[in-house]
């Protein structure tokens, strides 16, 4: 009974995104760019929240622990995935598979619903203003993101722990870029069929129930909108809203294209497209779409560039 329990294979290879030989540098290049872009965004934001106390709001609270988790979600596969394009074989150990397995979990997770709690501080906002000071409370916020990590960790706790159960024998070529669930799903000589049911479960509820009430949210932002007198009010309001829906639906979409469908070697090979999106794409436009448009934020960096600039 306890062989059952013990995978025989050590080590995977990674197929990466391509095999054509003359896409390798050319993307290599393309995805470092997204990566140095992403690190740049989401770390300056970190930075410039945290030096300037008048960013110290619930709105800007919120878009840290976006930031923060953009950062860390993206450099779980994005180095591994770019040694992909310049070496022979991506060779990854069991463990760091695991490892890179529940972390993308995680962050994947935690970026849901990160998402959704900054629905709900704009949605309170253009909606109840008089509320926004008791609705937005620091100890609110805290719990929506103690709510968001709590919910990330079960998920990746739970993902994790039915892949370590199940046993690899002798196939070891995943058929993407990083330690995905569904790839790994194909490679095991024992059944799936609890992983699958977790997988359409859990992401049913992480996916399904975020992004509807992400888009409740802004179907009344939206109505409220409408009812702004003032012509140039509406128009930016809508523009700063539609950007953000832009970015939330490429996100939850890609993931929904991913997940909420059957597993076969033909999907897999658009899932890894779609991948693309979620875990490279979405996190270098969030600092642009949620703060590099924003006045306190532009204020923000000239502020600390001027300070760096006369000090030294």
């Amino acid at each position: 009974m306890a062989a059952e329990n013990v995978s025989f294979v050590t080590e995977f290879i990674l197929v990466g995104i391509t095999n054509d030989p003359d896409f390798q540098l050319p993307l290599f290049f393309l995805f470092l760019a997204m990566y140095i872009i992403t690190v740049l965004g989401n770390l300056g934001l970190i930075i410039l929240i945290g030096l300037n106390s008048y960013l110290h709001t619930p709105m800007y609270f919120l878009l840290f622990n976006l930031s923060f988790t953009d950062l860390c979600y993206s450099s779980v596969f994005t180095p591994k995935m770019l040694v992909n394009f310049i070496s022979e074989k991506n060779i990854i150990s069991y463990q760091g598979c695991m490892a890179q397995l529940y972390f993308f979990c995680f962050f994947g997770i935690s970026e849901c619903y990160v998402l959704t709690s900054m629905a709900y501080d704009r949605y309170v906002a253009i909606c109840n203003p008089l509320l926004y000071n008791i609705a937005t409370s620091p100890k609110v916020c805290s719990y929506l993101m103690f709510g968001s990590y709590l919910m990330a960790f079960s998920g990746a706790m739970a993902h994790t722990g039915c892949m370590l159960r199940l046993t690899f024998c002798d196939a070891n070529t995943i058929n993407h870029y990083f330690c995905d669930i569904l790839p790994l799903l194909q490679l095991s000589c024992t059944s799936t069929y609890v992983n699958e049911l977790v997988v359409f479960v859990l992401c049913g509820i992480n996916i399904i129930v975020p992004s509807l009430t992400i888009l409740i949210s802004y179907g009344f932002i939206l109505c409220s909108i409408f009812h702004i007198s003032s012509t140039e009010g509406r128009f930016k309001a809508f523009s700063t809203c539609s950007s953000h829906i832009m970015a939330v639906s490429l996100f939850f979409g890609s993931f929904a294209f991913m997940y909420l469908q059957p597993s076969s070697a033909g999907y897999m090979n658009e899932g890894k497209i779609s991948s693309v999106f979620y875990s490279n794409v979405v996190p270098m436009m969030n600092p642009l779409v949620y703060s590099l448009r924003n006045k306190d934020v532009k204020f923000a960096l000239r502020k600390t560039l001027s300070r760096r600039s006369f000090q030294s």
